[in-house]
């Protein structure tokens, strides 16, 4: 007999992904499945791969994978280096860890640039590290903008600004699968040449869809890549794209969903869409200075929009105030990994996320904080609320036509 214990109400998922996913967006999903050789298909295919370019903010091509955000690192890699080349990487978390990894599992020859998991990217660092390397050894710099370990966003337009002043060539490879549809971004005004993302945290959708923004010098680089690659080749994804369709089975139903998804975007405007990822991400950190805590990320500039990631007192276990908190309250919140491991808990504001939903979530660990013995002072909610009040922001108009 299952004698689970039943909660009423609804499941609070606020990990920092997958997201939760709008009910306009399941909708959408929920349709019968198309021919994708029809011309009702072609059709749909060509209009997402048109307005997903203003999420990118950029006018050239976006591939869109059946995958992972792990599979459109692979294919950022794969396709513009080759065997042996040095690629600068900065160890900023637990994801940018993976990236490295993978790219010593490709045969590359990583550069780690080391931080405390507390800050963004080490600018500095990488602009120093690229004047030195006179003889342009490096070919790619790879940066995570949002660091979904920490909570600590990197400034990927100080990134280029750095590069530039290097002079080097090298391509800047940025993943955004924890930022893309909640923090500002730009492709192509900020320089880069690969974009790496992933459906399920600000678009809004289920896992499975991954996303490759490609520059002009990134299709260069690809023409003399010597790195294997079958199923994450651009060019099989790049011609079939042009009328629409897919080299090889797409997922249907969550481009039915992903294209739903876009226009929602659209219909918001981008620039309301951060400034309310923003404000809900001030309004958290609000509550866990009110509780005495303090988050992982400690330098003001390098705040996560998309989640804050809490550190424990000494002796505390995040582990076991998020399992209070999934019994008690049938709330989801993201474990401590690598170095982090028990160390914190991870809210997750981005999405599908408005200030009620914001408040429960506090609400919920306030309460779970008390349960669980953890040292803190009350009246983080009501800080949070004294905050939302008095920040009641009127959105903007969404600007109208491409964003480029």
């Amino acid at each position: 007999m299952d004698r689970t214990h039943h909660h009423a109400g609804r499941h609070f998922l606020q990990i920092p992904g997958p997201t939760n996913v709008p009910d306009r967006v399941l909708r959408a999903m929920d349709n019968p499945t198309m021919d994708h050789r029809g011309p009702e298909f072609g059709r749909l295919g060509r209009e997402i791969l048109t307005n997903i370019r203003q999420i990118f903010r950029t006018t050239g091509p976006v591939v869109i994978y059946p995958g992972s955000g792990t599979g459109a690192w692979e294919a950022a890699l794969v396709n513009t280096l080759s065997p042996g080349d040095t690629v600068l990487m900065c160890r900023t978390g637990w994801f940018a860890s993976l990236w490295k990894e993978m790219a010593e599992r490709l045969q590359l020859a990583p550069v780690f640039i080391d931080t405390d998991w507390r800050v963004g990217a080490d600018v500095d660092a990488i602009g120093a590290a690229l004047a030195e390397d006179r003889t342009h050894k490096i070919k790619a710099v790879c940066v995570v903008h949002n660091e979904t370990s920490t909570g600590c966003t990197s400034r990927i337009e100080e990134v280029r600004r750095a590069m530039d002043a290097a002079r080097h060539p090298a391509l800047l490879l940025v993943d955004t699968i924890s930022s893309l549809a909640s923090i500002e971004y730009r492709h192509d005004e900020w320089g880069v040449d690969v974009t790496v993302a992933g459906s399920q945290k600000g678009l809004m959708l289920p896992p499975g869809l991954s996303f490759n923004a490609i520059s002009d010098k990134a299709l260069a680089a690809s023409e003399h890549a010597r790195l294997p690659r079958s199923y994450w080749d651009w060019q099989p994804m790049l011609a079939a794209n042009e009328t629409g369709y897919f080299p090889y089975t797409p997922g249907t139903n969550l481009l039915y969903g992903l294209d739903t998804a876009v226009k929602m975007l659209l219909e918001e405007g981008l620039a309301n869409v951060f400034a309310r990822h923003d404000r809900h991400a001030e309004a958290t950190r609000r509550a866990v200075r009110a509780w005495g805590l303090e988050t992982q990320c400690r330098e003001p500039r390098h705040y996560s929009s998309s989640l804050t990631a809490v550190r424990l007192p000494e002796g505390h276990s995040a582990d076991a105030l998020r399992a209070v908190i999934l019994e008690r309250y049938n709330m989801s919140l993201g474990n401590g990994l690598g170095i982090l491991k028990d160390r914190v808990f991870r809210i997750g504001h981005l999405g599908d996320f408005g200030d009620l939903q914001l408040i429960g979530t506090l609400g919920g660990v306030e309460m779970g904080l008390c349960v669980a013995g953890v040292p803190h002072r009350p009246g983080g909610v009501q800080a949070a609320l004294d905050f939302l009040a008095g920040n009641a922001r009127a959105p903007s108009a969404p600007a109208t036509g491409s964003i480029p």
